[in-house]
């Protein structure tokens, strides 16, 4: 079997029997494209495959190199199992990680509340050509930070993906796995069927509940884009990006003492170690508090420091 047939094989495999999302694929289909350029063999040896994983930890940081590595194993664990190997070459390929934790970088709570706060009085002082679109930019503000999706999933949202009386939505991310998320604060609802009371016409047209000028589904880009618009207009001087507010979302819900099992759930996390990232952000936070506002503070104890 030529290579390029097991690879047409195995993505259509990817896509129809395990139902990836399109940008998983395409980095699968770029990941194993560059693995096979690079080793130039369709059956490489364990030298030239230590040669390409040397590379990867040489070119690319450790998260990139670790799904690339994650690329060519699933892709060589599902020739061993349709019989067309008889054993993956990555089981005899040792790959060590060194466990570092980055934090997250977070919106402080005053500077997410100016930003809305500046949205809601342009809002009011729109015309009414601009008002719906408007209207569309403090709903998927709104709903980034009442959901900690991520921009993609935001920008993918289908019009029957969401129920404007239950608040419950429908997201789909990794891989396109599946999950719902419930908005229950009733003013981010009532933004939401305002929005798409004026703008039905073009989400029935396109099939997205969010929608462009030009009624197309509201991209990434021009999400990323639009939040830098009005931070910049807040007068905010930190670049805040979407996924900020994804982890700005978990750290505040660890500080009021959600567990940390609920706020995985809710951001669709397969490992629950990828969460508990945000619980290093949260007791950072309460170190700051109990330093500044503890009682024992303000206590005069005779003989002590």
């Amino acid at each position: 079997m030529r290579l390029e047939d097991k690879l047409a094989a195995y993505l259509e495999y990817c896509e129809y029997r395990k139902q990836l999302d399109k940008k998983t694929l395409k980095a699968y289909r770029i990941d194993l494209r560059q693995y096979f350029e690079h080793v130039n063999a369709d059956e490489p040896d364990k030298e030239k495959i230590e040669e390409f994983v040397t590379y990867l930890h040489k070119s690319y940081k450790q998260k990139t190199v670790k799904r690339k590595i994650a690329s060519m194993k699933a892709f060589y664990n599902y020739l061993e199992e349709c019989e067309i190997i008889a054993e993956s070459p990555f089981r005899k390929i040792k790959v060590k990680f060194k466990e570092s934790v980055t934090l997250p970088r977070i919106i402080p709570r005053e500077e997410i509340e100016k930003l809305l706060n500046h949205m809601y009085q342009c809002l009011n002082e729109n015309d009414k050509v601009s008002h719906k679109h408007m209207l569309r930019d403090v709903a998927v503000i709104e709903v980034f930070f009442a959901t900690g999706a991520r921009v993609y999933e935001i920008s993918n949202i289908r019009e029957d993906s969401i129920n404007l009386n239950t608040g419950l939505i429908k997201l789909f991310g990794k891989g396109g796995k599946e999950r719902y998320v419930q908005i229950s604060n009733t003013s981010i609802l009532e933004v939401l069927r305002k929005y798409y009371d004026e703008n039905e016409q073009a989400i029935k047209k396109s099939g997205y509940f969010f929608v462009n000028n030009r009624e197309s589904r509201y991209t990434e880009q021009s999400i990323r884009l639009m939040l830098k618009k009005y931070t910049k207009q807040a007068g905010i001087e930190r670049n805040i990006t979407p996924h900020m507010f994804r982890h700005s979302f978990a750290t505040y819900l660890i500080e009021e003492g959600v567990d940390v099992s609920c706020v995985q759930q809710i951001l669709g996390h397969s490992s629950i170690k990828t969460t508990q990232i945000y619980i290093h952000i949260a007791a950072k936070k309460q170190a700051e508090i109990l330093k500044e506002l503890h009682p024992r503070n303000n206590m005069k104890i005779v003989g002590a420091a």
